[in-house]
């Protein structure tokens, strides 16, 4: 098991496919680690699918709106389409790389929208540097992460079960 350095910044996730530790990166992305932590401790992350996943390049998760299986508005169509109820993001662009295991905000063609959306790169891609704000890397539990179901859209998709601050646990 990975040594759990900062509670307060790393998550927990328990997905559909097992254990998933995140190591957040509050000093390259404080606005993002700040509002994942917020949605995390709202449980707002609890259920939502994985909806689009490409074998090869990333695992795309956390809208919070349409992507919540348990919510009124679930949608599975429109996954991807929302965010959360809270304003977007300025981009919190940096010099970390996109490797393996890095986690990222999800965003449309404006830079400063990203809102609850986040992706987990499977393999190296370089193309997405300083384009997206990097918040965290994957600790532990990679092996879960590269057996989620691929997809665009993905059927019966798998989805984050949980997903807390360690703090909190």
């Amino acid at each position: 098991m990975a040594e759990i350095k900062d509670p307060e910044n790393t998550l927990i996730l328990e997905t559909t496919k097992g254990k998933v530790v995140i190591e957040m990166l509050p000093d390259l992305a404080p606005k993002h680690v700040e509002r994942i932590k917020e949605l995390a401790r709202e449980k707002a992350y609890d259920g939502v699918v994985f909806h689009r996943v490409i074998d090869g390049f990333m695992a795309q998760t956390g809208d919070v709106r349409y992507g919540k299986t348990d919510s009124k508005s679930f949608n599975q169509a429109r996954a991807g389409m929302g965010g959360s109820d809270k304003p977007d993001l300025p981009a919190e662009f940096s010099n970390m790389s996109h490797v393996r295991g890095t986690c990222s905000m999800a965003r449309s063609q404006n830079p400063n929208s990203a809102n609850s959306q986040f992706f987990i790169c499977f393999e190296d891609a370089p193309w997405l540097n300083r384009q997206y704000s990097v918040w965290g890397q994957v600790i532990e539990g990679m092996d879960n992460v590269d057996q989620i179901k691929r997809g665009e859209p993905v059927k019966d998709p798998d989805q984050i079960v949980s997903m807390r601050v360690a703090a909190d646990i």
